[in-house]
């Protein structure tokens, strides 16, 4: 691995069992039902063999005409990456129904609890995408709490992203890429305080995203913003970060306990 580790792997994978009190409002509760805790540990196995099946097929694309130099480093990092994105989204799609609603709220608990004890002055939010934990009742609980928020607009490709003010309940449209913008657009400055979905994350805290490289860039310029990624535990895998990447603080999934 590289990169110094920036959030303990106990915060990233913590047993069940360990899962600290810091639940929704209403209920304290944040211990994962132990249904819950098991199908989480399978998807845990699944993610572990995503990544080998994702460095298996790697291999096996450098054998193909016109898959590059099988033994060029940088090529074989190149295809490991992108087996390891198809492998991710697979695991992450198959989590739908009651058990994905109840994993968004345990996450969305610990991201309100998160903000009641840092209160940065603007957060940015994001708006999910293909399987991405849906925390749309916790932006409305931030914002009856005072929380102001923003969404992330793409300006264009290999740029750092720009930041819209929004409030939840205002009109959002798709942009071109397919995300959803403010219809109003009220540019701000690069928010204090980042979510920022992640496909894949490993131990020392570097995000493995769609490859466009957008947070990356965002969060590049110094002074650095506080980051908190958001994740299922499932998610988690072993993969090098790049030279370019930009590690988060810390990382909340359904089984951690952030404050």
């Amino acid at each position: 691995m590289t990169g110094k580790s920036r959030i303990p792997c106990a915060s990233v994978a913590r047993p069940a069992s360990e899962a600290s009190e810091t639940g929704a409002a209403g209920n304290p509760n944040t211990i994962p039902h132990p249904s819950l805790a098991n199908e989480t540990e399978a998807l845990a196995a699944g993610s572990a063999a995503a990544a080998r099946a994702a460095q298996e097929d790697a291999q096996k694309q450098q054998t193909l005409p016109g898959a590059g130099l099988p033994d060029d480093p940088a090529q074989q990092a190149k295809a490991a990456k992108a087996a390891l994105r198809r492998e991710l989204k697979t695991l992450r799609a198959s989590l739908d129904g009651p058990g994905k609603r109840e994993r968004d709220e345990r996450i969305g608990a610990q991201v309100l609890a998160w903000w009641r004890h840092h209160r940065p002055s603007l957060l940015a939010v994001y708006w999910p995408l293909s399987g991405e934990p849906n925390l749309g009742d916790t932006y409305e609980a931030l914002a009856r709490e005072g929380a102001r928020l923003a969404l992330p607009v793409v300006v264009e490709r290999h740029a750092p992203l720009a930041f819209a003010a929004w409030t939840p309940g205002e009109a959002l449209v798709l942009d071109t890429m397919g995300v959803a913008v403010p219809l109003n657009l009220r540019t701000v400055a690069r928010p204090p305080a980042l979510l920022v979905p992640c496909l894949g994350f490993n131990e020392q805290g570097y995000r493995l995203g769609y490859g466009g490289g957008f947070y990356d860039r965002t969060l590049a310029p110094a002074p650095r913003p506080l980051t908190l990624g958001i994740a299922y535990a499932c998610q988690q895998a072993d993969f090098d970060a790049d030279v370019h990447d930009v590690p988060l603080d810390t990382v909340i999934t359904e089984l951690t306990a952030a404050d």
